[in-house]
């Protein structure tokens, strides 16, 4: 499978923010975020072709006892389930990073990390060229398989927050979905690559989670090493 790259690291996002992790990105992306942070993984993919026994050889040579399958959209590669599978028989934590576009297919899975991709990540027409504003719009919210991952697996369901705006479109989301998750479980995480922007965003997206009871995510990879490879 081709692989971006594998490092070990702390995870900076959501529920297990702080966790000694080993970062497994894959490339290849089915979306086409305007604002997305790993191009080299989605929008020009790049990578090195490992076997699933090389992979797992590389993650077992670091101590973390947290594994983290991200991308790009991880479950695009084939071979996917064969490495959680594998990763799982070492006795690994595994997460998986998704957008939540593609089912589960009984991957072995410890938590979910579901990222669906809000009207702000869509790109202008000229952007990526013909064809992929329409083709991201269609495919970034399929709540059929949202509640599919819901139902299946321990999860986190977060959202990249750009504007106040965007509560509502996630408000109008989260009611499509047949048992809403408890706001507890939605995580809202301010969009941006840089510490001035994301203290904007955190000034006023940790109020509202405070009002509405959602939680808040911070980047903290961001303040922790800046917006680069392999940390």
């Amino acid at each position: 499978m081709l692989i971006s790259e594998i490092f070990h690291s702390l995870q900076g996002e959501g529920e297990l923010a702080g966790v000694p992790s080993v970062f497994v990105r894959t490339a290849g992306c089915n979306l086409r975020c305007t604002w997305c942070d790993t191009p080299y993984a989605s929008w020009t993919p790049e990578g090195t072709q490992l076997s699933v026994d090389e992979i797992v050889a590389e993650v077992s040579r670091h101590p973390a006892s947290h594994v983290v399958l991200t991308g790009g959209e991880p479950l695009l590669a084939p071979e996917l389930p064969a490495l959680a599978a594998a990763l799982r028989a070492t006795g690994k934590h595994i997460t998986v990073e998704t957008a939540a576009t593609i089912a589960p297919v009984g991957i072995a899975c410890d938590l979910a990390s579901l990222s669906p991709k809000l009207r702000n990540s869509t790109p202008p027409p000229p952007q990526f060229g013909a064809g992929w504003s329409e083709r991201h719009e269609a495919t970034r919210w399929l709540p059929e398989v949202v509640a599919a991952w819901l139902g299946a697996y321990a999860f986190q369901l977060k959202f990249v927050v750009a504007n106040e705006a965007d509560i509502a479109e996630i408000e109008s989301l989260l009611a499509q979905l047949p048992a809403p998750p408890p706001r507890s479980k939605v995580l809202l995480m301010p969009e941006g690559t840089s510490r001035e922007t994301l203290a904007e965003r955190t000034a006023w997206l940790t109020a509202l989670c405070r009002d509405r009871g959602y939680r808040f995510a911070p980047r903290l990879h961001i303040d922790w090493f800046g917006n680069k490879r392999g940390v």
